[in-house]
């Protein structure tokens, strides 16, 4: 998991959070376009300011939030994730190197695991949006922001088998299920 190309953030008991060096100017890259959002929104320039960097927030929140079900789900299954990497402006889940080959149950449990937790903040994003919305200002834009991206990026999304998502998980253990 080491590499030049990422940085060590933090470890907590043995798991492991790192970053690749993109991951920051994809996060600047992020906060800019959401505050052009926030402008084109017709909020005022602080109260962009202030949607953009709670959006920011809370798209990354989302991104541990994702992870964290996936945690679950694999300490459930007795194989949790040891670590995150940061790409751009999402992550990889990290298992150990030395983990035994495990039957296809436990991937597709680990895979669901991410979409599920989303699933929740998704419904709880949506509910406080609805309260806000309309006339809530910048607070109704970013409960909407944070429905949106956890329902299309984090839930549906993660579902797509892109090859790099949940989607591609549970497409290729799917059929070799047993029982």
């Amino acid at each position: 998991m080491k590499s030049k190309r990422s940085f060590h953030i933090l470890t907590w008991r043995s798991f492991s959070l790192r970053a690749r060096y993109h991951a920051i100017w994809s996060s600047v890259l992020l906060w800019v376009l959401l505050l052009a959002m926030g402008r084109a929104l017709g909020l005022d320039w602080s109260a962009a300011l202030g949607f953009s960097l709670a959006a920011t927030a809370i798209h990354w929140f989302s991104e541990f939030w994702h992870h964290f079900g996936h945690w679950v789900a694999g300490k459930a299954a007795g194989y949790p994730m040891n670590g995150l990497l940061l790409v751009y402006v999402l992550a990889v889940g990290r298992y150990p190197q030395d983990e035994p080959p495990l039957p296809a149950r436990t991937h597709i449990q680990r895979a669901l695991g991410g979409p599920l937790a989303s699933l929740l903040l998704t419904l709880a994003a949506g509910a406080l949006a609805g309260r806000l919305w309309p006339g809530g200002g910048a607070g109704a834009y970013v409960a909407a922001f944070a429905f949106l991206d956890n329902l299309l990026v984090f839930t549906l999304g993660a579902l797509l088998p892109l090859g790099f998502t949940d989607g591609s998980t549970l497409l290729y253990w799917w059929p070799r299920r047993r029982g």
